[in-house]
């Protein structure tokens, strides 16, 4: 399905619109308290103790980083924003490589998402990510079975990240030679949605000083949010931290296990239940 000109000027319209309206919305992010964050209790706790083993394993061998969180309510936030913001306040990965994965589900408003770091994106690509909930997790979710899709999605995501992604890969073959000619709506819908998200931090960067109220060096208070400019494993011109407005970072988390300062610029899936 192809969309005309005027079509796709009005989804733009449209979704730049909504962007604009939902920055004053933001969910309370988490402190990194383990592998498995289980904000909403959504994990039993011997599959959470076998996954975080697991994690734990693949991270001392591979040296990447691999979070499983889940939230009860995206409080009206995208869930690709906010895994996005949680990604950067956490910093999971290491510095300088961003080989970091966060696993994200909002019980709530029944959605996940893979959120990638630069430094993976040729391998665990949005493709690949968006086959594994798609396969992976929204069948056994819909069964109501979300420790099993949970721990089934993070063994597809060591499997990839190892290089064994045979039966993924010819699985996302399959699916591209059944699309149709051009670009389905959908898709330009999603690269229209993260233009606007990656323009979006310039212009909070841009605006926050001139609207905004100033709290100190850099600091500004716009639209109910705590906005600091510059600084930060984040880029985009804004901290994780301080657009959240929690201030909190991932080396105060305890338990000895905290993100290494990697970053993520958006890349992965999301997909619902």
């Amino acid at each position: 399905m192809r969309l005309s000109a005027r079509s796709f000027a009005t989804i733009a319209i449209f979704v730049i619109a909504s962007a604009v309206a939902s920055l004053a919305l933001a969910a309370e992010l988490m402190p990194l308290t383990g592998r498995v964050v289980d904000r909403a209790d959504m994990i039993d706790p011997a599959t959470e103790a076998t996954i975080t083993q697991r994690l734990a394993d693949f991270e001392t061998k591979s040296s990447d980083q691999i979070v499983v969180a889940t939230i009860p309510s995206l409080d009206g936030e995208t869930i690709e924003q906010f895994a996005n913001r949680q990604f950067r306040a956490w910093g999971l990965g290491q510095a300088g490589e961003d080989n970091g994965v966060l696993l994200l589900v909002a019980r709530d408003d029944r959605k996940m998402r893979i959120e990638v770091g630069y430094g993976l994106e040729g391998n665990l690509t949005d493709l690949l990510s968006s086959l594994i909930i798609q396969d992976t997790m929204v069948p056994r979710f819909r069964a109501g079975d979300f420790s099993g899709g949970v721990s089934a999605a993070v063994d597809d995501i060591i499997k990839v990240l190892e290089g064994n992604a045979a039966d993924l890969e010819a699985r996302a073959k399959r699916n591209q030679q059944s699309q149709d000619e051009g670009l389905p709506w959908e898709v330009i819908l999603f690269i229209t949605i993260w233009v606007v998200i990656f323009f979006g931090s310039f212009a909070i960067s841009l605006l926050a000083p001139i609207f905004g109220k100033k709290l100190g060096p850099n600091r500004y208070r716009w639209l109910g949010m705590d906005i600091t400019i510059g600084g930060g494993s984040s880029r985009g011109g804004y901290s994780g931290g301080g657009y959240s407005g929690g201030g909190w970072s991932s080396g105060s988390s305890g338990g000895g296990f905290s993100g290494g300062g990697g970053s993520s610029g958006g890349g992965g899936a999301s997909g619902g239940w």
